[in-house]
Parts: structure tokens; C-alpha cells; sequence
């Protein structure tokens, strides 16, 4: 058998179903690349070992008692580690801030789901303060890097779960996305990363914020292995307020996968939505690529106007602002906060009550305006990012001394993933370039957006440009380290 983490999350649960493997193998399998791998690439803020030894265990138990044929899901046993905006209870969560340390006694819904999965979870992985800029740089862990060229950021604010994946610490990863936090990552290691539609995976019981801009996802190395963990994580809780269009009676997103979408007409445009921004050659390049082998799968590919204009900005930006207030912060504690997380919370203190209303309300009418001015279209397919994967520290986006500037800044790295949490679309990133920078070989991915609840046909559209461009056997120089 190749090394584990060679295989995919669907091979290694195959592995342990026929008795190959056990889950408690794979788990110490991952621990100890985890040992060795993670204060170079930054993935994880709290590790739990022992208690993902003693899942492993019940799931080892578990498939030696089942009887034949038994359905134990199609990642069971697998890693799956969680993001740290999300509570686990008994273990320590720190939103990626040093003003927050708690142990929580209950577990958020998508980890009950993962729980409910077979999944061993082996720790929080690192998120940026409050999930609220896009790299992940804090004060509680390393910062999380791609492991393509270690000198880059892995991105955020799920930077630690796709750093964990890309650098084949965990099977797969969940992430959670309110500006593009799943999509921005899963470009710049190389991974797929699913923004599912609004409300099929749930943010309960305390993660449904004003606004309604983030929803969890997943990170996985193949298009089916996101699936499958997509398919894990979704369906409602009996006390979800907007719970997704149910998928048709025994339909699976992994199914999805599977299956030919036929001859689907998609819109494209690569013009920056949320600013003024420059689109990397190398990002205009890899969306070319995607168009032309959309096109060479029997697709329309057709130039469409952005279904955005800039009333989208200002709406989105007193939520987001909003957002970032939310979280609460004893006053003692305020300046422990990062420069950009005080910033962005000042900033939120300023709008009032009817400029929130206003903005959410705005934001409820430019979705009606995308989902009828697109509703010609199966998928639009734009850029993820306008630039390639960026620096950590100095020469990056984060700029501590002017978080104005930082802000900014992220705006130009990443214009066109947030329009589609104002939406609640769902939105897929996949890697299609591979472009060779300065020496580095870095990934560049391309994203498709679908109709309102229909991930399934975007799976479809991903299988197919995986199966066009197979990106699977593409391994960042850290994969083989021992």
C-alpha cells in the first residue's frame, strides 16, 4: 500500500470498511505527520490526540459490530479535523484570538454531524482572529502557509484546515466561509473548496449572524472526497430558521460526482466586483484554461456582464463590520485584539441601527437581482482570487500599522468570492493552473457558482475539469517528508 495520506479520503474509509487499514492506524498515522509537519506549515491551533485516538477506537469497534451491508457512511473512520470558530465540546476554542480561550460543554451542529459521520477529529485547525481577514496570522499559533512555497500564506480564514489537507495532515477539512474563507484557501494549496448554498449546512445553535453571509464547508484534495464530506456535514437541525432545498430523495452530492451534468450553458466574467483591482496574468490564464476545457466538454461558455455593481460594497462592508462587533469581548480585553480586528469592530460601533437595516435589505435586493439577472445560466465561472497566493509577514496583506490599507488590500487580493455570501449561492473553487513563479510551482483556481441549492450541478461541473485536468498526483515538495 502507498503511504496513507497518499490515498484519498474515499480510498482510506474503502481501506478501513475491508479491514486494510484501521481508523486508529490512519488517526496515529496523521498524528505523527502532524508531529513533524505542523509548526512548519501552521495548521493547527489545538491538537486532541487522545481523544481522537478514543474516536478512532469506537469507530474500529463500531465497523468490527456492524453487520453486513451496514451503511457507515462513506468517510467513516476517516480525519476530519475542525475548524476553531466552531465549538467542540471539552475542547479549547480560541476563535483564533488571545482575548478568547474557553472550553465549551456542547458541540456546534456541523460537529455533531461530523461526530454522527465516523469522523475522528484531531484537532481545531488555525483561523485568523474571529474568521475575519483573509490569511491566517495570529497571536495563538504559527501562521498557516501554503505548503506549495512556505514563504505564502495558506490564506483564510480557513487557512489551517487547507494547510492541514494540502499538506496531507488530516483526510479532509471542514471550513467555514463568510467573505470567500473557504474558496480562498482551497486556491492557494491546491485544494476544491465548497461554499454550500445558504442553509444547507447548519450554523446552529448560536453561528446565524445578521446578514446570514457564513455558512461551513469543506476542503478535500478531490472533487469526490469534498462531496462525500459535503454530503456528511448537510442537513438541517429540527430548530434551523432557513434550512437548504432538501436534495431529492435519495440523491447524495458524492452521486453528483459521478455523473455527467450533459451540455450546460455558463456564463464567465473576470471583471473585480468588490475593487478597483488588477487580475494576475496567472489568474486570467487559469480561467481561460477552464473556459476552454468547459468548452471542450460540450459547455456554452459565454462573456457576461458582473451581476454586481458597487452597491454591493458598501452594504456588504457595514455587515461585515457589524460582524466583527459580535462577537463579545470584556473592555479590559479590547486591546489585546489585533489592530484589524479593532479597526473593523470601531468601524462596526458606527453603524446604526437603521444603516444595518438598510444594508441587509440591500443585500436581500441585489440577490434577487443576481438570481434573475444569471437565471439564463447553469454556472458562472470567474477568477477565485485577482492575484497569486501572497506573502506572510511584511510584503503580505496584513499591515498592522494601517489596518485601513489591510483591508484594502484584502479587497483587491480576493473581489470575487464575497458577492456570493451576500447571495448565498452556492460556490465551488477548483485548482486548474499551475503556474511556475520565481522557481515555485503554485496553484492558481478558478471558481463556479450555481443556482440557488444546486451544489450538485457544480459537482458535476468540478468532476468533469478534474477528470479534463487531473490535479490529484500534483504534490507540494513537504508531501513525502518522513
Amino acid at each position: 500500500m502507498a503511504d496513507l495520506h497518499d490515498l484519498t479520503a474515499l480510498e482510506q474509509a474503502a481501506a478501513i470498511r475491508s479491514g486494510e487499514v484501521s481508523s486508529l492506524e490512519l488517526t496515529e498515522h496523521y498524528i505523527a505527520r502532524t508531529d513533524r509537519l505542523d509548526e512548519t506549515v501552521g495548521a493547527f491551533i489545538t491538537r486532541t490526540d487522545d481523544l481522537a485516538r478514543d474516536a478512532a477506537r469506537a469507530a474500529d469497534a463500531r465497523i468490527a459490530a456492524a453487520d453486513a451491508g451496514e451503511p457507515l457512511g462513506a468517510l467513516f473512520g476517516t480525519v476530519v479535523p475542525a475548524k476553531d470558530l466552531v465549538f467542540v465540546a471539552g475542547v479549547r476554542c480560541t476563535l483564533g484570538s488571545v482575548a478568547y480561550d474557553m472550553t465549551p460543554y456542547g458541540d456546534d451542529n456541523v460537529v455533531t454531524r461530523m461526530r454522527q459521520g465516523g469522523l475522528v477529529i484531531t484537532g481545531k485547525t488555525n483561523t485568523p482572529e474571529f474568521g475575519l481577514p483573509c490569511y491566517t496570522e495570529t497571536a495563538v499559533a504559527p501562521p498557516a502557509r501554503t505548503p506549495w512555497d512556505l514563504s505564502r500564506s495558506a490564506g483564510g480564514s480557513s487557512g489551517g484546515a487547507a494547510a492541514a489537507v494540502a499538506a496531507g495532515l488530516a483526510s479532509a477539512g471542514h471550513g467555514s466561509d463568510g467573505g470567500g474563507s473557504i474558496r480562498i484557501p482551497a486556491s492557494v494549496t491546491g485544494l476544491v473548496g465548497i461554499k454550500p448554498a445558504r442553509g444547507r449546512i447548519s450554523n446552529g445553535p448560536l453561528r446565524d449572524p445578521v446578514g446570514e453571509l457564513p455558512t461551513q464547508g469543506v476542503l478535500a484534495r478531490t472533487v469526490a472526497d469534498a462531496a462525500a464530506l459535503l454530503d456528511v456535514l448537510a442537513g438541517p437541525f429540527p430548530d434551523d430558521p432557513f434550512p437548504a432545498r432538501p436534495m431529492a430523495a435519495g440523491e447524495t452530492f458524492l452521486a453528483a460526482a459521478g455523473r455527467d451534468p450533459g451540455r450546460l450553458r455558463i456564463g464567465r466574467y473576470a471583471t473585480p466586483v468588490i475593487a478597483e483591482a488588477d487580475v494576475d496574468p496567472h489568474c486570467l490564464a487559469a480561467w481561460d484554461e477552464a473556459s476552454r476545457l468547459l468548452e471542450g466538454l460540450g459547455h456554452t461558455v459565454e462573456d457576461v456582464p458582473p451581476p454586481f455593481g458597487p452597491e454591493s460594497v458598501p452594504a456588504f462592508e457595514s455587515v461585515w463590520s457589524v460582524l466583527a462587533l459580535l462577537t463579545p469581548v470584556l473592555p479590559e480585553d479590547e486591546q489585546r485584539l489585533q489592530p484589524l480586528t479593532r479597526w473593523l469592530r470601531e468601524r462596526g460601533r458606527q453603524v446604526s441601527g437603521i444603516q444595518l437595516a438598510g444594508s441587509v435589505s440591500t443585500m436581500r435586493l441585489l440577490t434577487r437581482m443576481v438570481i434573475n439577472a444569471t437565471s439564463a445560466y447553469d454556472a458562472i465561472l470567474t477568477p477565485t482570487l485577482a492575484q497569486l497566493p501572497s506573502l506572510v509577514g511584511p510584503g503580505g496583506l496584513r499591515d498592522d500599522d494601517d489596518p485601513a490599507a489591510d483591508f484594502e488590500a484584502q479587497k483587491r487580493f480576493t473581489p470575487f468570492t464575497a458577492p456570493y455570501n451576500i447571495t448565498g449561492l452556492p460556490a465551488v473553487s477548483v485548482p486548474i493552473a499551475w503556474p511556475e513563479v520565481d522557481g515555485v510551482t503554485l496553484p492558481v483556481g478558478v471558481q463556479l457558482v450555481g443556482r440557488p441549492y444546486d451544489e450538485a450541478t457544480l459537482v458535476m461541473l468540478a468532476a468533469q475539469l478534474e477528470e479534463a485536468a487531473p490535479w490529484a498526483h500534483r504534490r507540494p515538495p513537504l508531501w513525502s517528508a518522513v
